[in-house]
């Protein structure tokens, strides 16, 4: 059993050191450790520390954002065969040392996806800002709602995924991937389960480049949440929009004809004759769409499928290709990084324990 350790780092010098240190040596239940991180374009030695202690290192050439060095960490954990992939910030935040505890599951063939939670046990919810908890439970509201299940930590990028459960997981938001991902994990019908981890509220050093800005954190985690309910519950989605458009077509229609039937006029409401109107065709539309979009999405669905057996093929022919004769794995730079004929980060050993 392999576990593949993903950081996602950007100008962690003050940090990665420790955090890599801090990875346990040997983890009952698994073979090989092997760690990479991710520099997500870092200006200082966030790299240099990393590879002094012996880790794998895939460099952006310039910051991509969070939710494409997640794309990048998976990527290059697949590459080198890992059975197991768990994902952390290099800030300090997540605990390395509880690792073993939110891999259990997945070794005990319990679930093949395990999030860390930082609320579900009263004793280890961390002290942050009272707007920060509160945006927590909001977007834990809206994400456990959108997957037909309960979520008690939706932004938590302290993650387990087994192999099959990291082939299937395709995101597309650049700044963050964490509510994107447990939607799309949760309509393939991948088992979740939730481990709660003592985990530090604030960042000891620097500030978050996620959300450090709550308001623009919550808009544009709000909005790649959307689009992927657009993408994945298209029949609910433009359903829905039928649905409050037709209410209020038939509203205003329905004010219409009781005022008519009271006093025999139309007016004063005799606009709204036409507002209805208009809001009942938009309805019929968007219900029209929505079938439209319920078809395209059943056609994804196969596509997915298609494209899960074809990226399975592919990881798993170069975890064979990039395995040395003694055992040791290599990883290369995703081809998409490279820039002209130089690779922005050579392929070096993976740091074995």
């Amino acid at each position: 059993m392999n576990l593949g350790i993903v950081i996602f780092a950007l100008n962690e010098e003050r940090s990665i050191g420790g955090v890599l240190d801090r990875i346990p040596k040997s983890i009952e239940g698994v073979d090989r450790i092997q760690t990479i991180v991710v520099d997500d374009g870092s200006t200082d030695r966030t790299r240099a520390f990393a590879l002094e202690r012996g880790a794998q290192v895939i460099s952006h050439p310039g910051n991509k954002g969070l939710g494409a060095a997640f794309a990048t960490a998976i990527d290059g954990a697949l590459r080198a065969g890992a059975d197991i992939i768990v994902g952390l910030d290099g800030d300090g935040q997540h605990p390395p040392e509880a690792i073993p505890q939110l891999i259990a599951p997945l070794l005990e063939g319990q679930a093949d996806f395990a999030t860390a939670t930082r609320f579900a046990d009263r004793a280890l919810v961390p002290k942050m800002p009272l707007l920060n908890r509160l945006g927590n439970w909001l977007m834990a509201c809206i994400t456990g709602l959108a997957c037909g299940r309960s979520f008690t930590d939706a932004a938590c990028g302290f993650r387990a995924y087994s192999r099959d459960a990291a082939i299937r997981l395709n995101v597309f938001g650049g700044h963050t991937y964490t509510q994107e991902s447990l939607l799309d994990l949760a309509r393939k019908g991948v088992t979740m389960t939730e481990v709660p981890v003592a985990i530090r509220g604030v960042r000891e050093h620097g500030k978050s480049r996620v959300a450090h800005n709550l308001f623009r954190y919550g808009t544009r985690a709000l909005a790649i949440l959307l689009r992927a309910i657009r993408d994945r519950l298209p029949l609910a989605f433009f359903g829905g929009i039928g649905i409050v458009l037709a209410v209020f077509g038939v509203g205003a229609e329905l004010t219409v004809l009781a005022n008519f039937a009271l006093t025999g006029k139309t007016s004063p409401y005799h606009s709204f004759t036409i507002l209805g109107a208009i809001f009942l065709i938009l309805g019929a539309f968007s219900f029209l769409i929505a079938l439209l979009a319920d078809m395209l999405g059943r056609m994804r669905e196969t596509q997915e499928t298609m494209l899960y057996l074809e990226k399975r093929r592919y990881y798993d022919d170069l975890a064979q290709q990039y395995t040395d004769p003694d055992g040791q794995q290599q990883v290369t730079v995703p081809p998409h990084l490279a820039v002209g004929n130089q690779e922005v980060s050579p392929a070096v050993p993976l740091r074995v324990k």
